[in-house]
C-alpha cells in the first residue's frame, strides 16, 4: 500500500506548473476599485415607512405593471438589515459599495423640508461602510422620481425637473460629502427616455401609438428627446454646483452612469453593418457627445432636426467635460437590423426613436428573451469611448448574470455560470485596460437580490440570495460570492483545476 500511497500524494502535488499569465486583481491598475452594487428603490424596501413618500415606480408597481405583478414594497429589506449586510460585504473583502439616495425617502415632498429619518438612515448607512473599510459610492438619481413632482409638472417633461433635482443633490452634497467622494448625478439618462416616454413600458407610462399601446397619454415622436435633454441639463447644473461649491473643501468625484448595451449588425449587410452604428451613437452618443464635445450627434442632429432639442452656448459649455468618470452599465449585446426611411413630413422624418435611427427596434430581443452576453462586447464597448471620446475614465458600475429558477422561491447556493460569466467579463476588462482603456472600477450587479426593474423577483442577480418568502428576508452566501471573495483577496481569475491524471508528471522526470 505504501507505494499507491506514495504515487497519489505525488499525483496531488506534482503538477504542471500554473499559467505565467495567471490574472489576479494585483494585475489591474493601482487603486483600481471592486465592489458590487444596488439602487434604493430595489433593495430598500420600507416603502411606507418613517415618512417615504411614493415614487413614479412605487405607483407603477401598485397598478399592477411590474413583471409579475409584485411592488418593492419589502424587497430584500436592506433598510432594516443594513448592518446585516455591510458585514457581509466586508466578510467579502469589497472595495467599494455603490447604492443610491432614495429621493421619496430623503425629501418626501419633493422639495423643502429634509425628512430626518431618512437623512439618518444614509448617515448610519455611509458611516457603517466607512467603518468596515467599504467606500460609499452614490447614486442621487436612480429613476425614483417622487410621485408627487409626476403630478405637479410631468416629471422629467418639465424644466423645472432642473431645479428640484438640484436641491436635492446640494442636500446630498451637503449632507454626505464629507465622506461620500463618489458620486453620480444620474442612472441611466439614456434609457429611462424611451421606457417611460416612448415604449411606455415603464412608469409615468407615457406613449403614443404605434410606438407603444395603453399608455397615458404622451408622444413618442417628442417626449423622449425633452426628457432626456432635461436630464442631460440637470446632470450638468449638480456637477456646476459640486465643483464650484464642495469639490475643493470634500475632495470628491462626480460623474454619470450610462447604460452600456453594445449594438452589432444582426446581418452582413452593409445596411446591418450602418444601422448597428447609427444605434450605438443614439445610445451612447446621445449623452457621451455631449459630455465631450457640448452638443448631440451629427447623425442625431440630422434626424431627429427640431424634435431634439436645442444646447445654447451655455448650456454647452457646461456639458463639455462635466465628468471626472463616466459609469457603463453593461450586460449584453442587441443584434440590429436596417429599417425602410420613413416619409418626410415638413422636412422630418416620422417616428420614434427607432424609426429615427432607421433600426427595427431592438429590445423586441429582450422582451422575447433573446439575449446575448459574449464578453466581447465589453472590450468594443471601452474601445469605442477610446477612440471617439478620449478615453474617459471609465467605471463599470454594473455587470452581472441573472438567473431565473425553474421555481421561483427555490434558495441555490451553487452558481458556477455566474461565476464563468464574471471571470470571462473580468478578463476582456483587464485586456482592454492592456489595451489602452482608462477603465478605474468593477461593480458586480448585484450585492444582494433585488427587485429588478424589468423582471421584477423573476430573474436573480445577487452573489448573496435573499430568501424573499421568509419574513426576515434571510440572506444566504452563493458561490459566486466565495469566487469573488477569493478573487478579492489574491487569489486568481481562474484557480488552476485539479489535478487529473495527464497533468501529472513523473517523478523521475
Amino acid at each position: 500500500m505504501l507505494p499507491r500511497l506514495l504515487v497519489f500524494l505525488l499525483a496531488a502535488v506534482i503538477v504542471v506548473p500554473r499559467s505565467a499569465s495567471a490574472i489576479t486583481r494585483r494585475d489591474f491598475p493601482e487603486g483600481f476599485v471592486f465592489g458590487a452594487g444596488s439602487s434604493a428603490f430595489q433593495v430598500e424596501g420600507a416603502a411606507a415607512e418613517d415618512g417615504r413618500t411614493p415614487s413614479i415606480w412605487d405607483t407603477f408597481t401598485h397598478e399592477g405593471f411590474s413583471y409579475d405583478g409584485s411592488t418593492a414594497d419589502i424587497s430584500a429589506d436592506q433598510y432594516h438589515h443594513y448592518k446585516e449586510d455591510v458585514k457581509l460585504m466586508h466578510e467579502m473583502g469589497l472595495d467599494a459599495y455603490r447604492f443610491s439616495i432614495a429621493w421619496p425617502r430623503l425629501i418626501p415632498a419633493g422639495r423643502g423640508k429634509i425628512n430626518p429619518k431618512g437623512l439618518e438612515y444614509y448617515n448610519n448607512l455611509i458611516d457603517e461602510l466607512i467603518l468596515h473599510g467599504i467606500q460609499p459610492h452614490a447614486t442621487i438619481y436612480h429613476f425614483d422620481l417622487p410621485q408627487v413632482l409626476q403630478d405637479e409638472y410631468a416629471g422629467l417633461l418639465s424644466s423645472r425637473f432642473i431645479e428640484d433635482y438640484l436641491a436635492f443633490a446640494e442636500v446630498c452634497f451637503r449632507s454626505f460629502g464629507d465622506r461620500v467622494k463618489h458620486w453620480v448625478t444620474l442612472n441611466e439618462p439614456n434609457i429611462e427616455p424611451i421606457g417611460a416616454f416612448d415604449t411606455g413600458t415603464e412608469p409615468p407610462r407615457r406613449c403614443s401609438y404605434p410606438f407603444g399601446e395603453n399608455c397615458t397619454g404622451g408622444n413618442s415622436s417628442t417626449e423622449p428627446y425633452i426628457a432626456a435633454h432635461h436630464l442631460l441639463l440637470a446632470h450638468a447644473a449638480a456637477v456646476s454646483l459640486y465643483r464650484d461649491k464642495y469639490k475643493a473643501s470634500q475632495g470628491g468625484q462626480i460623474g454619470i452612469t450610462l447604460l452600456g448595451w453594445w449594438h452589432e449588425p444582426a446581418t452582413d449587410t452593409p445596411q446591418d453593418a450602418a444601422a448597428a452604428a447609427r444605434m450605438n451613437d443614439f445610445h451612447i452618443g446621445w449623452f457621451m457627445h455631449p459630455l465631450v464635445y457640448g452638443d448631440y450627434p451629427p447623425v442625431m442632429r440630422s434626424r431627429v432636426g427640431d424634435r431634439l432639442p436645442a444646447l445654447s452656448a451655455e448650456d454647452s459649455a457646461k456639458l463639455r467635460g462635466s465628468f471626472d468618470f463616466v459609469g457603463f452599465n453593461h450586460y449584453l449585446i442587441l443584434r440590429v437590423r436596417s429599417s425602410p426611411e420613413k416619409k418626410k413630413d415638413s422636412g422630418h422624418r416620422l417616428g420614434d426613436y427607432y424609426v429615427d435611427a432607421a433600426v427595427q427596434n431592438p429590445l423586441v430581443a429582450i422582451a422575447e428573451g433573446r439575449i446575448e452576453s459574449p464578453p466581447w462586447a465589453l472590450g468594443k464597448l471601452l474601445e469605442h469611448l477610446r477612440l471617439n471620446y478620449g478615453n474617459p475614465p471609465v467605471m463599470i458600475h454594473e455587470n452581472g448574470l441573472g438567473d431565473a429558477p425553474d421555481t421561483p422561491s427555490a434558495i441555490e447556493y451553487d452558481d458556477g455560470a455566474r461565476i464563468e460569466f464574471l471571470q470571462d467579463y473580468l478578463e476582456v476588462l483587464y485586456l482592454s485596460i492592456r489595451n489602452g482603456s482608462d477603465a478605474r472600477g468593477y461593480f458586480v450587479w448585484s450585492f444582494l437580490d433585488v427587485f429588478e426593474f424589468i423582471f421584477a423577483y423573476r430573474m436573480r442577480f445577487g452573489l448573496c440570495g435573499v430568501d424573499m418568502n421568509a419574513e426576515a428576508r434571510t440572506r444566504y452566501v452563493r458561490s459566486s460570492a466565495r469566487w469573488y471573495a477569493g478573487f478579492l483577496r489574491g487569489g486568481e481569475l481562474r484557480p488552476p483545476p485539479a489535478a487529473a491524471p495527464d497533468d501529472v508528471r513523473p517523478y523521475a522526470a
